[in-house]
């Protein structure tokens, strides 16, 4: 995704991640946006980095989706303490282009299916019978 005016990578990477967390919890845009007393296309808007989320916004998000705010953070490139001391500063965030499986809608559904199996064994079996399909050991 090409940042739009007045974005940055920083704004994608968390518009991105609030998607990762809606979908995994089985959640549309209306019911984040009704818990959060905004309309829809806010929400869309935020996921876009079309707008950007302000502190309180996010910690609200947060709190709604059940996560701590840092979960929109995680995996933004010089965001863990041996980064910052060293000095490196992020040069790119992931466009989550159409080839990456991750921004894909089918793969967050997948995880989200797997995560609700009641059981450890279940996930094991899921898991050997993907391994077995790809011909992986």
């Amino acid at each position: 995704m090409k940042g739009r005016v007045g974005t940055t990578a920083v704004d994608e990477h968390i518009g991105q991640r609030l998607q990762l967390r809606r979908v995994m919890l089985g959640l549309s845009q209306k019911d984040l946006a009704d818990a959060c007393g905004i309309s829809f296309q806010q929400i869309q808007k935020y996921e876009t980095a079309g707008n950007r989320i302000s502190a309180s916004r996010l910690f609200e998000l947060s709190t709604v989706l059940e996560t701590p705010v840092s979960f929109f953070f995680r995996g933004l490139p010089g965001n863990t303490p041996e980064e910052t001391r060293s000095g490196r500063r992020p040069l790119h965030v992931s466009d989550g282009g159409a080839d990456d499986p991750m921004a894909k809608n089918e793969t967050l559904q997948m995880i989200n299916l797997y995560w609700r199996l009641p059981n450890d064994d279940q996930r094991e079996m899921i898991l050997k019978m993907l391994k077995t399909l790809n011909g992986v050991d």
